[in-house]
């Protein structure tokens, strides 16, 4: 997963390009305000804890404020745990999928952002980086010290890394004059879980209408994704936004057509594309296109953010709305981007969404 950070020169070059498209909004469906993920791969957190936090206000529950570092430290426990059992040869990085921050809550709970916000607030995932080294090489000397039988109290140092990262978060607390644990809390004030979710994708290498573990890095969990005709995904992205539900969003940013400073992302297929960045007309996109540069290892999935809503530009195309975990103060539109159908059609990885929010013809397939 990219970092903000990875991210400042694309901010810094905004200036040097045409001013944005003039947009009107369609649709734009309740969000909770933009964070900043600091400098840490944990996109993949901030974009799923904004889908939730959206899903609960959509059922008129009150706005939430979850603690993405309470996710993140148990996801690093869970990763440890498969990374071992399997001698090293799964992946343990900072990153992850959509999903991943839906299992913690199924698994493990989930926390008030005011109750845990980690050691200096999130911004202690901006040493992400550091204490993942220290984490990787706990392990693989844990494996090469004991190539047979594992000491079961393995857990020990590794947690006490953590904790002198994160913190350790409370096995009780008090939210609004209530005890909880984390799980009684998730039961009682997040109701959702990962099985009330959907991903979906679209590529030629397996058959449409089949489900299939995505294959990218960062699906340690073996997360499973429904494969869909590329314009069956888009408009499953389009109607689950006109019923009031937001997606979060796989996608390659590692192009020069996703514009943050701007508050931009569109498909530059040509060099020339970039000179008349925020004027030029987009080509069309193909299936074709799409496989080719995903087979190639050109697209891939280095940042997860949240689609909320629908808008258009002057010329009448279409874009979706969406928020970005750089923090308030990236680009012209309050942290938010518009992110055009092109773009998105080439560049996405997957999307997950309520089951519900989707179209009833797709939703009998997806169940057959």
């Amino acid at each position: 997963m990219k970092t903000a950070l990875s991210f400042l020169s694309l901010l810094l070059a905004a200036g040097t390009f045409a001013q944005s498209p003039k947009f009107t909004v369609i649709q734009n469906n309740p969000a909770t305000p933009v964070k900043n993920q600091g400098a840490s791969g944990t996109c993949w957190c901030f974009s799923s804890t904004a889908l939730v936090e959206s899903e609960l206000l959509f059922k008129k529950q009150p706005e939430a404020d979850l603690s993405e570092v309470f996710t993140v430290y148990n996801l690093y426990i869970d990763k440890a745990d498969k990374y071992i059992r399997r001698r090293g040869t799964t992946r343990f990085t900072e990153g992850g999928l959509e999903q991943d921050m839906l299992y913690c809550r199924d698994t493990y709970g989930a926390i008030p952002q005011s109750v845990y916000p980690g050691v200096d607030n999130d911004a202690v995932l901006n040493k992400d980086g550091e204490m993942l080294e220290k984490l990787t090489a706990y392990l693989n000397d844990l494996l090469k010290k004991y190539p047979g039988a594992i000491p079961a109290d393995w857990k020990t140092g590794y947690i006490s890394i953590l904790n002198s990262y994160l913190g350790a978060p409370p096995a009780k607390f008090t939210y609004n004059g209530k005890e909880y644990t984390p799980k009684t809390f998730a039961a009682e004030n997040v109701s959702v879980k990962l099985s009330d979710y959907i991903g979906l994708t679209s590529f030629t290498h397996h058959p449409y209408y089949s489900t299939f573990a995505m294959e990218v890095p960062d699906n340690y969990n073996s997360n499973m994704y429904y494969n869909l005709p590329l314009n069956d995904l888009i408009g499953a992205v389009k109607q689950a936004i006109k019923n009031g539900y937001t997606i979060a969003w796989d996608v390659d940013v590692s192009n020069s057509g996703f514009n943050p400073g701007l508050g931009l992302a569109k498909w530059t297929s040509h060099a020339d594309d970039e000179k008349a960045f925020a004027t030029f007309t987009e080509q069309t996109p193909t299936t074709e296109v799409r496989q080719q540069l995903f087979d190639t290892q050109v697209t891939q999935d280095d940042h997860l953010m949240q689609i909320t809503g629908l808008a258009k530009d002057e010329k009448g195309n279409e874009y979706f709305i969406v928020k970005n975990s750089y923090g308030p103060n990236a680009g012209p539109y309050g942290g938010y981007i518009y992110v055009s159908m092109p773009y998105f059609a080439i560049n996405t990885i997957s999307v997950l969404v309520n089951k519900q929010a989707l179209p009833t013809a797709l939703t009998l397939k997806t169940v057959e």
